[in-house]
C-alpha cells in the first residue's frame, strides 16, 4: 500500500505505468520522502547490495560508479533538536560491563528489546529510555511530550518496561538496574535513575487501542501477562542492538545525506519488529522489496531501503503518529500514508477496528508535534484496470473496467499457486508470495506427519 503511494512522488514512477507493489500486511510497509538534489544515475543501493537478514542476502543493483556529492542542505532536525544515541563510548564499555554485572538484573522480552532498539538509536527522540510516570501520563493522555524548552513533540504510544511484584521488590532499593537479553545471560543495557509506578493495564489498553476487547495481538503478546508495575529510567547501552538486517538510525541519516538533494528520495522503511501471526514475516517481505527494485516498480537509483525496528501495535491512528514521528527523526520531509495505516480488523466483530480514513486524517490536520512533516495522503483507490491490463487509480466514470482484488483473494490465489491478472503485481514479487505460502503448507504437512 505505502509503496504504491510512492508512485505519486517519484519522478520515474507514475500510477499509469506501475504494477502493484507487493503488500503483505497492513501497516508494515511504510515510506517517507526526502527532498533535495539527487545526483543523476547514482545507484545508492549499491552500498546496500548485501544486507544480511538472518541468512537472506538482499541483492541490489551493481556496476555503477559512485560519484562525489555536494549536500545543499541538511536533513530536518530530529525532535528535541539532537538525535538521541545511547551507546556508551568504546573506551568506557569494559567498566560499564563490570558495573552492570554488579546490579540487580531484569530479563527482557523480545518486544522489550525491540523498544530498546527504537529508543537507543533515536527513532523516539528525545526520549532517552523507558518512560517514567510523568512521560507515560503525557503519552497516554496527550499523545505528546513537553520538552525542556517548553516545546511539544509527538509521543503517541507509551514506551514502557513492565515488571512483576517479585522483580519490583528485588530492585526497590537500587537506583540503577541491568537489563538482560531474552533467554541468555547477556547484559544489553543499564537503566539509570529508575522510577517504579503502577501499571494500570486496562487504562493503557483502552487509551491506546480504543477498546479492551480480547484478541488484540500486541496486547496478548506484551501486556496481558506482563507485570503490574512499570519501571522507567535512562538507557545506557554497551553495544548497539543489532538485528543484522537493520541500518542504524545514524547510518540511515548518513546515507540519506550522501545522496545529496535534487529529486525526491524515497525511504522504503518496512517495520521489523513484532507482527501478528498471520502477517508475512520480515524475511519474506524483504525478498519482495528486492524484486520490486530489481524489476523497476520502484526506482533503485532514488530509493533507500532500511528497517524500522519497532514492534507493530495495530493501534491505528494512535500508532501511525509514532511511525510519522520516527521518520521526522530520520530526516524526512514528507510521509506517505494510505488507507487504515497500522489498522486491523476488529478482534470480535466483522468490521475494521478503526475508521480507515482516520489515520491519514489525524496526520493531515496536524497531530501535535508533527507539524513539520508534510503529509501525502494517498486518497485515490488503486484497482486493476481490465481494459489496460495494469493497476491504475479507480475511475468511477468507467467502473465496469476495474477489478478489485481483495487481500483475502490475493492470499487465496497465492496459496493455490495461481497467477493474478498480468500487470497486477510484478512477477518476481508475486512468486515470493507464492513461495511463502508454499513454505507454510510444507511446514504444516511436516508437523502433521510427525504427529
Amino acid at each position: 500500500m505505502a509503496a504504491a503511494a510512492a508512485a505519486a512522488v517519484l519522478p520515474s514512477l507514475t500510477p499509469s505505468s506501475s504494477a502493484a507493489c507487493p503488500s503483505s500486511s497492513s501497516g508494515t510497509l511504510q515510506s517517507a520522502v526526502f527532498c533535495g538534489s539527487l545526483p543523476p544515475k547514482q545507484r545508492f543501493l549499491r552500498s546496500l547490495r548485501q544486507t544480511s537478514l538472518g541468512g537472506l542476502n538482499v541483492s541490489t543493483p551493481r556496476g555503477s560508479k559512485r560519484r562525489s556529492t555536494t549536500v545543499l542542505r541538511a536533513l530536518i532536525a530530529p525532535d528535541g533538536g539532537e538525535l538521541v544515541e545511547l551507546v556508551v563510548p568504546e573506551v568506557d564499555r569494559a567498566s560499564k560491563q563490570a558495573e552492570a554485572s554488579s546490579l540487580p538484573c531484569i530479563p527482557l522480552t523480545p518486544i522489550d528489546v525491540e523498544w530498546v532498539h527504537v529508543v537507543s538509536e533515536g527513532w523516539a527522540s528525545p526520549l532517552r529510555g523507558f518512560m517514567r510516570e510523568t512521560e507515560y501520563v503525557q503519552a497516554l493522555h496527550f499523545n505528546s511530550l513537553r520538552v525542556a524548552d517548553g516545546s511539544v513533540v509527538n509521543m503517541s504510544v507509551p514506551i514502557v518496561l513492565a515488571i512483576d511484584d517479585f522483580q519490583k521488590e528485588a530492585i526497590l532499593s537500587s537506583s540503577s538496574i541491568a537489563l538482560r537479553a531474552p533467554c541468555t545471560a547477556e547484559i544489553i543495557a543499564i537503566l539509570r535513575n529508575i522510577e517504579i509506578y503502577k501499571h494500570n493495564k486496562e487504562e493503557r489498553i483502552a487509551r491506546t487501542w480504543g477498546t479492551t476487547a480480547p484478541g488484540l495481538p500486541y496486547v496478548e503478546e506484551a501486556i496481558t501477562n506482563s507485570g503490574n508495575w512499570l519501571v522507567g529510567g535512562d538507557l545506557e547501552l554497551r553495544n548497539p542492538v543489532h538485528n543484522g538486517h537493520a541500518l542504524l538510525m545514524t547510518d540511515t541519516r548518513k546515507r540519506l545525506l550522501e545522496m545529496g538533494y535534487k529529486n525526491p528520495l524515497l525511504l522504503l522503511h518496512p517495520l521489523g519488529g513484532f507482527t501478528k501471526a498471520d502477517d508475512v514475516p520480515l524475511e519474506w517481505r524483504m525478498k519482495q522489496h528486492e524484486k520490486v527494485l530489481q524489476e523497476g516498480v520502484l526506482d533503485a537509483e532514488s530509493t533507500v531501503v532500511a528497517i524500522f525496528p519497532s514492534p507493530m501495535l495495530y493501534a491505528g491512528p494512535t500508532e501511525v503518529q509514532l511511525h510519522a514521528k520516527a521518520r521526522i527523526n530520520a530526516g524526512a520531509d514528507f510521509y506517505v500514508v494510505g488507507r487504515d495505516p497500522a489498522g486491523m480488523g476488529h478482534p470480535t466483530q466483522k468490521r475494521d477496528l478503526y475508521d480507515p480514513d482516520h489515520g491519514k486524517l489525524v496526520l493531515s490536520i496536524g497531530a501535535p508535534g508533527l507539524e513539520r512533516l508534510n503529509i501525502l495522503p494517498f486518497t485515490s483507490v488503486a484497482a486493476y484496470d481490465v481494459s489496460q491490463g495494469k493497476m491504475a487509480f479507480f475511475d468511477p466514470c468507467r467502473a465496469q473496467d476495474f477489478l478489485f482484488i481483495s487481500g483475502t483473494k490475493m492470499r487465496n490465489l497465492a496459496k493455490s499457486g495461481e497467477k493474478p491478472p498480468a500487470g497486477f503485481m510484478c512477477p518476481g514479487g508475486w512468486q515470493v508470495l507464492v513461495d511463502y505460502y508454499h513454505s507454510l503448507a510444507t511446514h504444516e504437512q511436516g508437523e502433521a506427519s510427525t504427529a
